[in-house]
């Protein structure tokens, strides 16, 4: 696969599409909003595309299930695939951690790339006890974990550890990248 100048895909190519994936406070927003920039492709924040009830019953301390997840999941997998139908490409978070919601992704974008951001519970609870301005509460990160399914042998993605810099993670990311888009700088 091969992008112009304006990251749009070359005839006969998909253009390149990208889930930066993982529990909450693993740093998925900062990851992605940097390799967005350093690729020049659209961004979007899973976060934007949930229901006011989602983010209530969040914000309450309560885990989403399945039912919750799935207009949700729907609603990004939607912009992945507008994203790629209009040739931009681009890279939206979104937590993605089972099988089956990567599944409602890939049905939308079927060339979409997995990136999962992986770290200790210890240094995950630690960042989001010091972040601010988010509704995802630390007393939810256990039951991220419990959900949370390794990509599968089937799965087109990857597996960063989130302990480097933000800036080196992007720099793995890009090399991750390659062999999906030899055309990245």
């Amino acid at each position: 696969m091969a992008l112009s100048a304006e990251n749009r895909a070359v005839p006969g190519t998909t253009p390149l599409t990208v889930v930066v994936m993982g529990v909450s406070g693993v740093g998925k927003t900062t990851l992605a909003r940097l390799l967005a920039d350093r690729l020049d492709l659209p961004f979007a924040e899973a976060d934007e595309f949930h229901p006011p009830a989602n983010i209530a019953k969040m914000s309450a301390g309560t885990p989403l299930d399945d039912r919750d997840r799935e207009p949700w999941l729907r609603a990004i997998g939607a912009w992945l695939k507008e994203h790629a139908e209009d040739g931009t490409g681009g890279v939206v978070t979104c937590s993605a951690l089972k099988h089956g919601y990567r599944d409602i992704l890939r049905a939308a974008a079927p060339g979409a790339f997995f990136l999962h951001l992986s770290g200790g519970h210890d240094l995950v609870e630690d960042r989001i006890a010091h972040r601010t301005g988010h509704f995802m509460p630390a007393s939810l990160l256990d039951s991220q974990y419990a959900t949370l399914e390794a990509l599968g042998a089937d799965e087109l993605g990857a597996v960063l550890d989130v302990g480097p810099s933000p800036e080196e993670l992007v720099e793995k990311a890009v090399a991750l990248l390659r062999p999906v888009n030899g055309d990245l700088a």
